[in-house]
Formats: C-alpha cells, structure tokens, sequence
C-alpha cells in the first residue's frame, strides 16, 4: 500500500484577513490556490481559492520520510497548514503510528503546524483585522490511498476490510471494536467511480484515489475542518460575552452614560461581528445539488455536526438580541425617569420663582 498522510491544522487568527494586501508569506510569494475537477461540477458554482504558499520541506523527518508544509490563508481570519508525508506499509494497521506523529528531532508535528503558524503570521500582521491570540488549532488527520496492492473495485475492498479500516479511523488495535461501532465509522462513505472511495470518521478520514489524484477532497475536509474551528470560536466567544454581559446588567449600579452604555456599544459591535463572520464562514462552501465534491461535504458536514455548532452560535446571537433590547429598553427607562425629574425641577422652580417675584 502507498500513499500520503496529510495532518490538517486549522488556527483562528483574526476575525478577517485582508487577502488582497497580502504581498507574501514567510518570503514566499502566495497565489490563489488551484484543484482539479475531474469529477462532474455545475460550472456555474465557483469554489472558494484561499491564497496559498508552500514553505521549504521540514528539516526533520517523520519516520525517515520527509514532511511537506502547505500553507492556505482564508478571508474568514484562518490560517490552515497541511503537512504531508509519504509512507508504504504492508497493511492499513501499519499506518496506526501515524497517529501520533512525532519528527526524528523530538517535535510533536502539531507543535511545528504553530510555529509555522505564528511565523506566517507575522508577515500576514499588516492584513490581519483584529488579531486573536492563537489558541489550540482543529486537526483532522487523511490518510491517502494511491495503491492498495490489488486491482478490486473499491466498494468490495472497503466490505472486506471493514474492520481494518474502522481500527485505523478510530486509532484502536485490532479486535477491539465492536460490530455496531465498525458500522457507524463506515456510515459516511462517498464514491463517484469504482476507483476512489472516501470514508469520513470524527477525527480522520481515508481517502483512496488509484488515479492519484485526492486534493479536491482534501480540499472540501479542510473547509469542513476549518468551519468547524470557526465555530467552536464563535461559540466560545459568544459565551464569554455573554457570561459578562449577564453580570454586568444583573449586579451593577448603572448611570445614564456609563455602564449600560458600555454594554449596549460592546454587544452592538459583537453582533455585527459574529454575525457577518458566520455568514462568511457559512458561504465559503457553495456546494450545492448532487455533485460529487457536495456529497462529500455534506458528509463531513454531518459528520463534524457543523449544522449543532451553527445553530448553537445562532441561538447565542439570539440571546444577545434579546440582552439588547433589554438593556436598551433599561437605559431608555432610565433615561425618562431622569428626564421627567428635570422637568420637574424646573417646573417646580418656576413656581418658586413666581411666587417670589410676586412678592
């Protein structure tokens, strides 16, 4: 069997990235990145083209084979790494280590995608609209078939190595894993011809192309993998907010322009945000109708429960729409109470001074 192992790397960055004034990468100079399809595509449904770089292969190995980084800078504030590596193994268990990639220095894999990270950054740093502090990336792991040793159609290979292939998805020794099990990791599967197959599990996928072609579905698991980061930060984000928020109007003393003003300003802004960077994020993948590229998302997409994740972000967005209005609806009581005390001040100085002039 040969093939690649490819380790995406998805960092939320900055709530946008200005793509166009991005000049270069690490002293590289990024180009829109380009797939093939070769499989049936409306041609009236144009995929997304992230800026893309490919930075000088690791000087360290992992197990003996080099390790190729490619970097993707999205608009939506993400900074996606790839590392690539090669392997050829007897059967799918010996790609089991893989799992754990370590390079011959010592370096945990992961430690290096944020390092790249960080260092792309810094070139990005003009670009970059509201930077985030760089938190713990979403990894997704491919394992990517170009020859299985045999010439079987796929589908037939896939049943005879059903368990083989749910061990390797779920990182687990062999016999292990129950029947009910190996047929939920099998659930999502795709093909379009009789030589490609994609199974897609929670956290790794196997990916299998005799032509030796697999980018274009690497490239829907990353979108997959970079919306589901997406919107396990918003999620986090709106929690945050939302827990201060809640102390602040339960707990605090208020004045006319003080606290409350503060508040209403800090939540206006972060709806506006929240919700135009989830219409991006939501938008960055077109993919509609029956193609093959779309069947393969829509099972990334329920496989990575994208649709709890946005609906969870769009029921906190809620809840700030309804902490607005409340307190908006608190300042503008307060507001009128103030504003009918000083009319009466006034009225009732008025009077006084009245009955004084008549004096």
């Amino acid at each position: 069997m040969k093939g690649e192992v490819v380790y995406l790397y998805a960092f939320d960055v900055a709530n946008e990235i200005a793509t166009g004034k991005v000049r270069d990468i690490l002293a590289g100079k990024p180009v829109p990145y380009e797939i093939r399809t070769d499989h049936t595509v409306p041609k009236d449904v144009p995929l997304y083209k992230p800026l893309s770089i490919e930075p000088d292969v690791l000087g360290s190995k992992l197990y003996d084979m080099p390790v190729y980084p490619l970097i993707h800078i999205y608009e939506v504030g993400v900074v996606s790494i790839a590392m690539r590596v090669a392997f050829e193994v007897k059967d799918l268990h010996g790609l089991l280590p893989f799992h754990k990639p370590v390079l011959g220095d010592g370096r945990a894999l992961d430690q290096v995608a944020r390092d790249l990270c960080i260092e792309a950054c810094k070139s990005l740093k003009a670009a970059m609209i509201q930077s985030s502090p760089l938190l713990e990336p979403e990894a997704y792991t491919a394992f990517c078939l170009t020859d299985i040793g045999s010439r079987q159609i796929l589908e037939e290979w896939m049943h005879e190595n059903r368990q083989e292939i749910a061990e390797l998805l779920t990182e687990n020794q062999p016999g292990v894993l129950s029947d009910m099990q190996i047929n939920e990791v099998l659930r999502i599967h795709r093909s379009y011809a009789n030589t490609d197959l994609a199974v897609i599990d929670w956290d790794a996928a196997l990916v299998i192309d005799l032509a030796g072609y697999v980018d274009d579905t690497l490239y829907v698991l990353e979108l997959a993998n970079l919306q589901l980061e997406e919107y396990r930060v918003m999620d986090q984000r709106l929690d945050r907010y939302l827990d201060k928020a809640y102390v602040d109007i339960q707990y605090r003393r208020f004045r006319i322009f003080g606290t409350y003003t503060t508040i209403l300003r800090r939540l206006r802004t972060l709806r506006v945000d929240v919700t135009k960077l989830n219409d991006e994020v939501t938008h960055i993948t077109k993919f509609f109708g029956d193609w093959y590229l779309a069947r393969v998302y829509m099972g990334a997409r329920e496989r990575f429960h994208l649709n709890q994740w946005r609906n969870s972000v769009e029921e906190r967005l809620k809840q700030i729409d309804a902490l607005y209005t409340v307190a908006h609806t608190e300042l503008a009581n307060q507001r009128m109470f103030w504003l009918e005390m000083i009319i009466t001040v006034f009225f009732a100085i008025d009077l006084l001074s009245i009955f004084l002039l008549k004096r």
